[in-house]
C-alpha cells in the first residue's frame, strides 16, 4: 500500500488516475488532456504501473491504460478502519448543533 500512496502523491499522477476513472486512455490522449509531453506521461504511467495502479493493453499500434481495482480496494479497506472516527466526530457535531439550536430557542423566548 505504501507504493500506492507514493505513486499517488505526485499531482500529475493523481490527475492521470482521475482521468482514467472515466475509462481507458492512450498516452497521447492523457498528454493532450493534461497539457504534458508524451515522454512525461509515459514516465508517470510507468510509476503507476510499477505500483500496480494501472495496466496497459495493446490495441492496434497504441497502448491503452486503465485502472486496476485491487489497489483502490486495499485503500478503501484501510480507510474503513478510520470511518468510525469520522462518524463519532459527526455525531458530536450534531449533538453540539442541537445544543446551540436549543440555546437560540431559549433566547428567542426571552
Amino acid at each position: 500500500m505504501n507504493n500506492t500512496w507514493s505513486a499517488l502523491a505526485e499531482p500529475n499522477r493523481l490527475h492521470i488516475v482521475e482521468l482514467l476513472g472515466s475509462g481507458p486512455l492512450s498516452v497521447g490522449e492523457i498528454a493532450d488532456r493534461l497539457g504534458l509531453r508524451q515522454p512525461q506521461v509515459s514516465k508517470h504511467l510507468r510509476v503507476l504501473a510499477d505500483a500496480g495502479i494501472v495496466e496497459a493493453r495493446a490495441v492496434a499500434n497504441r497502448r491503452m491504460y486503465s485502472l486496476r481495482l485491487e489497489p483502490f480496494q486495499a485503500l478503501d479497506a484501510w480507510l474503513k478502519t478510520f470511518r468510525h472516527v469520522t462518524n463519532q466526530r459527526l455525531d458530536h457535531l450534531e449533538r453540539y448543533l442541537r445544543v446551540l439550536q436549543g440555546m437560540d430557542a431559549t433566547r428567542e423566548d426571552e
